[in-house]
């Protein structure tokens, strides 16, 4: 049974060991900063094990952005995304938020859908002057 959580007890050591499984590439990150300016967390436990992880950022107001969808690969394709989204959704809207925003790249197109968000028309700004 997988345990789910809001703002339930978390550290930066096991969500960088999720992190390196379910990113390759990742690079140790001090999280705690991360954590400090969350509006919430939802994390999601097997056998007291962080399979699964969704952070949810606000500006202070009406709007609430989805962050660091992370899923143990070993976890993945049933439906363990979803349901860490949705808790998020519910719990921000419960603490004030009208919008939920998240970066639709379309290759997750199906999933942000079966998760219950929209595309819309956005711009975004590369403020670290790469080229890719």
């Amino acid at each position: 049974m997988t345990d789910i959580q809001v703002d339930g007890p978390l550290d930066g050591d096991e969500l960088n060991a999720l992190f390196h499984a379910a990113w390759p590439g990742h690079r140790d990150t001090d999280f705690g900063p991360v954590l400090a300016r969350s509006l919430l967390r939802v994390t999601a436990r097997r056998a007291g094990r962080l399979v699964g992880y969704v952070n949810v950022v606000g500006d202070g107001g009406v709007h609430a952005f989805l962050l660091d969808t992370t899923v143990h690969p070993d976890e993945r394709r049933r439906g363990l995304g979803v349901t860490l989204v949705r808790a998020a959704a519910e719990a921000a809207r419960e603490r004030g938020a009208h919008w939920l925003h998240v970066d639709y790249e379309p290759h997750l197109a199906s999933f942000h859908e079966r998760c219950g968000f929209r595309p819309t028309a956005a711009g975004l700004m590369d403020l670290t002057g790469s080229t890719g």
